[in-house]
C-alpha cells in the first residue's frame, strides 16, 4: 500500500520558470500533479574573476554556477529527481531560452527532448495549452544569446582595463552603452554649436460684423513665406497691415480622420510612460513584470494581468480581438467597432515571436482593479488597457476649416478651426499626445466675406537648438538607429548614469566631462565601437545566429581579431588622460586644501583633492541670486540623495526655508517679492509670487498645488511615525514568545543533562562497591 503511495507521489511533472511570483501564478492553473519552482533568474554565467572565454578554442565560454545559488540548485536537482518530467519555462525570449538551456545542463536534461515550454500571457488556457505542446530548446536561439553575452564580454573585460589604465579606475566600456553615450555627447555638442537667431511672427484678431473674434496667422507677403528677422522689420509690417482691407478669399472644409495607434510593443511603452506618466525605462519593466507575473485579486489569488512585455510585434490574437470587439459595442456602442478588425504592420526587423503588450482579459477594466493594485501600477496598467481597447476602435473624425484670407493686394492670411465629429478611439485613449485635441471653433464664413481687424499681435521668438534627450526620445532614438533591443534599453540608461558618463537634469540626460573624454578617446582608437551602423549591423547579424542563418564562432572570430589588433595599438600610443579639475573657492575644513568639483551619479559635488587621506565632501550649492524671505541669507539650489533639485537658504539649520519651486529674479508687480516658478510633470510651468499673503495669490490655482504638497508631507510624517509604534507593539508582542522558548529550550537541556548525570551516578557507585 506505501510503495504504491510513494509512485503516485513521484508522479508528478516539475515546472521551472524565472520568478516566485509567476510560480506562484502558475501553480494555481496547473494543479496537484504538477510542482512548479521558480530559478530566480540565471543559474550559471561567464566568471566575473576572469575573462571566461577560450578564444584560441574556438571561443568556448567558462560557465560557473553563481555564487550563492547553491542551495537552490541543490533543491532544484532533487525536485528534478523525484519529478516524473521536467518543463522549463522561462521567459519566452533570447534569454529565456539560455536560461532553460543552463537550467537543462544542471538537471542533467537533454536540451533536445521535449522539455521547453513557452506562453505568452498566465492565463489558465495558456498555460495548459503550454504544457501540451513542449518541443526541444531552441540552440540556434541559445547561441544568439551566448554570443551576445560573448560580445558583451570581450568589450567590457579588454576594453575596460584600458580606460581604467588610461583615465580612472571604475570605468567601464560596453558594446551598446559607448554608442548611447556618443549619442548623448553628440547632441551636446550640436546645442553648444548652436546660435540662436532672432525671427517674429504676427497673428491678427479679425471678425465678421455681429460674429466672435478669431485668430489668423500671417503666412505671406508679395507671395512668399515671411522671414522678419527684427522688430523694426515687424513693426513696418505691422503699421502696413493696419491700413489694409481684409477679405475672405476661400473657405476649404473637410474631414480629417485620426487614426488609432497599435497596442504597445516594449519600445513604445517606455516611450509612452515616460511622457504620460513621468517614469524611467527602468520603473516601467519592474512594474510591467510585477503585473505580467501575476497580482492577488482577494479570493481569485495571483492573476497575470498583462501578457509578457517584452515584444517588438504588435500582433494580437484571434481570441483577445474577438473579446475586445465584443467589449466595446457593449460599452460604447456599435458605431465605435470597425467593420473588420485593425490589424497593424509589424516593424521589418521586428522578431514578431510573441503578441503585443495587452490586457490578458479585457474585462478586467482597471476601475475593478483599485484595490488590488499599487498607484504605479495601477497607472501603468490603465495605460496598457485604454491602448489595446482604442487599438481596435474607428479613428476619431474631425470637421475641419481652412480659410485664406487677403489683407489688401501684398498679404495673406490663414485661420484654421477644427471640431470633434466622432470621438471614436479618443473615447478611450488620449493617444500619444498628452492631451486631447481641443475643439478651435472659426465663426460662419463665405469667400468675398469682408473682415475687420481688431488688433495686431506681433511675437518675438528665437530659434531653438535640438533639445537634449529624454528617456522616451533617447528609447525612440535607440530603436530608430536600431542600437541594442528594447529589453535592453533600460539597463543600457542605469549603467551610463551609474558610471558618472551622463547625468539626469530636468529630466534629459547631459553628458559629464568624463562622458566626453571617454567617447572622445573610444571614437579616436575603437571607431566602430562607438558607430551606430557597425552597432546596428552587429543587432542584425545577432538576429541571424537565432535564425540559424550565420553560425556563432564565425561571428565572434570576425569580431575579436581586429579588436584584439586595435587594442595592442591603442595601448601603447595612448597616454595617460587627465580630467580637467575645477577648484573652487571653497576651504576644506579639515586639511585645508582648496576643495575640487568633482561628478557624481546625481550631479556635481565638493570633494577634498587630498582623498584617500581626507575624505571630506561637500554638497555644491548653486546660487540662484534671490535672497530668503525669512532671514535675507542667499537661496542655493540643493539636492535630494535620489538626486531631485530643491531650493533652501544658505543658511541651513539656522534658517528652514525651503521649497520646491525654482526661484526666480524677477519680482511680483503686486507686492514686489520675488516670483516662483512650479513645474508640472508634463512640462507646463505656473509662475506665482512666493508671498503667501499677496494679492496675486487670491484663487490662484498654485494654492490648490501647494494645499496637495502639505496633505502629502502629513501623511507620509504620519506613516513614519507610526510605523515605528508598530514595530515597537509587534517586537513587545514577539519578544515574550522568543524569551519563553528559548527558556524552555534551556530548561529542557539542563533538564536531559541532569537526568544523565543521575543515570551516571548510581552506576559509578556500583562499579565502586565491585571493586571494593
Amino acid at each position: 500500500m506505501k510503495s504504491t503511495q510513494k509512485s503516485k507521489l513521484k508522479k508528478r511533472t516539475l515546472v521551472v520558470v524565472e520568478s516566485p511570483a509567476k510560480a506562484k501564478t502558475i501553480e494555481k492553473y496547473l494543479g496537484k500533479s504538477y510542482i512548479v519552482r521558480a530559478s530566480m533568474g540565471h543559474l550559471r554565467d561567464l566568471p566575473k574573476s576572469q575573462f571566461g572565454i577560450d578564444v584560441e578554442h574556438d571561443f568556448t565560454p567558462k560557465y560557473i554556477n553563481i555564487r550563492g545559488r547553491g542551495d537552490l540548485i541543490k533543491a532544484l536537482k532533487k525536485d528534478a529527481k523525484n519529478a516524473d518530467k521536467v518543463y522549463l519555462a522561462s521567459d519566452p525570449d533570447r534569454e529565456g531560452e539560455a536560461i532553460a538551456w543552463h537550467l537543462a545542463y544542471i538537471l542533467g536534461i537533454n536540451a533536445t527532448d521535449d522539455c521547453r515550454i513557452v506562453f505568452n500571457e498566465i492565463t489558465k488556457s495558456a498555460i495548459q495549452a503550454a504544457v501540451k505542446a513542449p518541443r526541444p530548446i531552441d540552440l540556434d536561439r541559445v547561441d544568439a544569446q551566448q554570443t551576445r553575452r560573448m560580445l558583451d564580454r570581450i568589450v567590457g573585460y579588454k576594453l575596460s582595463p584600458l580606460l581604467w589604465r588610461k583615465i580612472r579606475k571604475g570605468l567601464s566600456a560596453g558594446r551598446v552603452q559607448s554608442v548611447t553615450v556618443k549619442l548623448i555627447c553628440d547632441r551636446e555638442k550640436e546645442i553648444q554649436r548652436f546660435v540662436s537667431e532672432e525671427f517674429w511672427t504676427i497673428s491678427l484678431k479679425l471678425y465678421k460684423s455681429k460674429s466672435a473674434l478669431f485668430v489668423a496667422d500671417l503666412t505671406g507677403i508679395d507671395g512668399k513665406k515671411p522671414e522678419l528677422h527684427k522688430e523694426t522689420e515687424a513693426a513696418a509690417v505691422v503699421q502696413d497691415l493696419e491700413k489694409q482691407d481684409f477679405a475672405v478669399r476661400e473657405v476649404k472644409k473637410r474631414q480629417r480622420q485620426r487614426k488609432p495607434a497599435p497596442p504597445f510593443t516594449t519600445s513604445s511603452l517606455q516611450q509612452d510612460a515616460a511622457r504620460k506618466l513621468g517614469f524611467t525605462s527602468r520603473k516601467t519593466m519592474m512594474l510591467a513584470q510585477q503585473l505580467y507575473e501575476g497580482v492577488e485579486l482577494g479570493r481569485k489569488g495571483p492573476v497575470g494581468l498583462i501578457t509578457y512585455m517584452r515584444t517588438d510585434s504588435t500582433r494580437i490574437s484571434a481570441g483577445a480581438m474577438q473579446e475586445v470587439r465584443i467589449y466595446i459595442e457593449n460599452s460604447f456602442g456599435k458605431e465605435y467597432v470597425p467593420e473588420k478588425p485593425n490589424i497593424y504592420a509589424a516593424n521589418k526587423k521586428a522578431q514578431d515571436a510573441h503578441e503585443g503588450i495587452r490586457p490578458t482579459s479585457i474585462d478586467m477594466a482597471p476601475q475593478n482593479l483599485g484595490k488590488y493594485l499599487s498607484r504605479d501600477q495601477m497607472r501603468l496598467y490603465t495605460l496598457i488597457w485604454q491602448r489595446f481597447t482604442a487599438s481596435q476602435m474607428k479613428p476619431a473624425v474631425y470637421d475641419t476649416l481652412t480659410v485664406s484670407i487677403a489683407a489688401g493686394e501684398r498679404y495673406l492670411c490663414r485661420a484654421s478651426g477644427s471640431q470633434l465629429q466622432f470621438a471614436g478611439f479618443t473615447a478611450v485613449y488620449a493617444g500619444t499626445e498628452e492631451k486631447k485635441e481641443k475643439d478651435i471653433v472659426l465663426p460662419a464664413l463665405e469667400e468675398k466675406d469682408a473682415l475687420s481687424l481688431d488688433e495686431t499681435l506681433p511675437q518675438q521668438h528665437f530659434t531653438e537648438p535640438p533639445p537634449r534627450y529624454n528617456e522616451a526620445s533617447l528609447v525612440k532614438t535607440l530603436e530608430e538607429k536600431e542600437i541594442g533591443r528594447p529589453s535592453t534599453y533600460a539597463p543600457i540608461i542605469e549603467t551610463i548614469l551609474a558610471r558618472g558618463y551622463v547625468i539626469r537634469a530636468e529630466k534629459h540626460f547631459q553628458p559629464t566631462d568624463l562622458g566626453f573624454v571617454v567617447v572622445d578617446m573610444l571614437e579616436e582608437y575603437f571607431r566602430d565601437i562607438v558607430d551606430v551602423q557597425f552597432t546596428a549591423g552587429l543587432e542584425n547579424e545577432l538576429d541571424g545566429i537565432a535564425e540559424g542563418k550565420i553560425g556563432k564562432n564565425e561571428l565572434l572570430r570576425r569580431f575579436y581579431e581586429p579588436f584584439e589588433e586595435t587594442l595592442e595599438k591603442a595601448d601603447e600610443a595612448i597616454g595617460h588622460v587627465e580630467l580637467p579639475v575645477e577648484v573652487s573657492d571653497v576651504p576644506c575644513e579639515l586639511c585645508g586644501r582648496m576643495m575640487v568639483v568633482k561628478q557624481g551619479r546625481y550631479g556635481k559635488f565638493l570633494a577634498c583633492p587630498g582623498f584617500p587621506e581626507c575624505r571630506n565632501t561637500k554638497p555644491l550649492l548653486k546660487d540662484t541670486g534671490v535672497k530668503c524671505p525669512k532671514c535675507g541669507g542667499s537661496i542655493v539650489e540643493r539636492r535630494t540623495k535620489r538626486g531631485r533639485a530643491f531650493y533652501g537658504c544658505k543658511n541651513y539649520p539656522a534658517c528652514d526655508y525651503v521649497t520646491w519651486d525654482t526661484p526666480l529674479k524677477e519680482n511680483c508687480e503686486k507686492c514686489g517679492s520675488f516670483m516662483l516658478r512650479h513645474n508640472y510633470k508634463n512640462g507646463r510651468a505656473l509662475l506665482y509670487c512666493s508671498n503667501d499673503a499677496c494679492e496675486s495669490r487670491i484663487e490662484h490655482p498654485i494654492n490648490q498645488e501647494l494645499e496637495k504638497l502639505r496633505e502629502k508631507t502629513k501623511s507620509k510624517a504620519a506613516a513614519t511615525e507610526t510605523k515605528p509604534v508598530l514595530a515597537e507593539k509587534k517586537a513587545k508582542k514577539k519578544a515574550p514568545a522568543k524569551k519563553t522558548v528559548r527558556k524552555a529550550a534551556t530548561e529542557k537541556r539542563v533538564k536531559i543533562k541532569a537526568v544523565k548525570k543521575t543515570e551516571e551516578k548510581p552506576k559509578k557507585k556500583k562499579l565502586d562497591s565491585k571493586e571494593g
